[in-house]
């Protein structure tokens, strides 16, 4: 099985890890990773790497994320979502306009609190533990940043929005947030992932075709690793210069218009050899291999 990035529709009720672990059976291959999780609750895009490609993942992780979220307000449950026990009612429901206008504040740089249901780590041990035993702690806000916020419709006491967003936003908390905000209360009735960089949930193969899938037609399903970088401006390579830099050796090249600092995808007869960094321009620019990936 080549290496790349093979992209599937989860549904609810299946954990992130499940869906890794029916990949992992279904291509027979071990060495598999995903592109950020999802809630067992949430639907949508979930980005597999394969092999070699588990490497492309501190490139592609911090990609922006978009989703599509039903929020119901009036009602707030203590892990911020559908799935956790209501903790607060509210009959007092804004109008569809004052939803259009809190929800205009949150584009940009915002402040969040995690969960007290998450994965964050707090003092060794992660925060959902420590709220399955009942304990409260105080998780420190950290700042994302919201790129566009938009309400797609309204249906009091729920309305649905499309967010794309940093990594690290917990679309949860910003429900919760615009809830709060609305003086109501509010809580995430469902989620689903659309986008994680340049991978749209359209192109994804569902998870219950995973298993009735051969696996030529999965292989045919799979990103090969040169377009698995496509932000990246590509380079091209002969064989000797590839050898060096799997090396872990710098390279002198004559690409045009490079920049320092940035970071380039080295190509060499359609196989990716390394993202590379470009140093000082003279007298000719320099690629110091930043990660390498071996031929297939």
């Amino acid at each position: 099985m080549q290496s790349g990035i093979l992209l599937i529709d989860k549904p609810a009720g299946v954990t992130s890890f499940e869906v890794v672990r029916r990949a992992r059976r279904a291509l027979e291959i071990r060495k598999i990773g995903h592109l950020g999780t999802l809630d067992p609750f949430a639907t949508g895009l979930l980005p597999l790497c394969l092999l070699e490609a588990t490497k492309l993942t501190p490139y592609l992780m911090p990609e922006p994320k978009t989703y599509r979220a039903r929020v119901k307000l009036g009602v707030t449950t203590d892990t911020q979502d559908a799935t956790g026990t209501v903790t607060g009612c509210s009959e007092a429901l804004p109008t569809p306009e004052q939803i259009y206008q809190a929800a205009a504040n949150f584009v940009g740089e915002v402040t969040q609190v995690p969960p007290q249901y998450s994965a964050v780590h707090y003092q060794g041990q992660r925060a959902y533990r420590l709220a399955r035993r009942g304990e409260t702690v105080e998780l420190a806000p950290r700042t994302v940043t919201i790129y566009d916020l938009t309400v797609n419709e309204v249906s009091i006491p729920e309305f649905t929005l499309t967010v794309t967003c940093s990594q690290g936003t917990y679309i949860r908390t910003l429900a919760q947030d615009l809830g709060q905000v609305l003086g109501c209360g509010a809580h995430l009735a469902a989620l689903r992932r659309l986008v994680v960089g340049p991978f749209k949930v359209e192109d994804s193969l569902p998870l219950a075709a995973l298993a009735a899938s051969s696996r030529e037609d999965l292989a045919g399903r799979i990103i090969p690793l040169p377009l698995c970088l496509p932000g990246l401006r590509p380079v091209e390579v002969d064989a000797a210069a590839a050898r060096q830099l799997r090396q872990g050796r710098p390279l002198v090249h004559s690409a045009a218009d490079l920049q320092p600092g940035e970071q380039v995808r080295v190509l060499a007869a359609a196989e990716l050899v390394a993202v590379a960094q470009v140093k000082n321009l003279t007298p000719q620019p320099v690629l110091a291999p930043v990660r390498v990936f071996l031929s297939s």
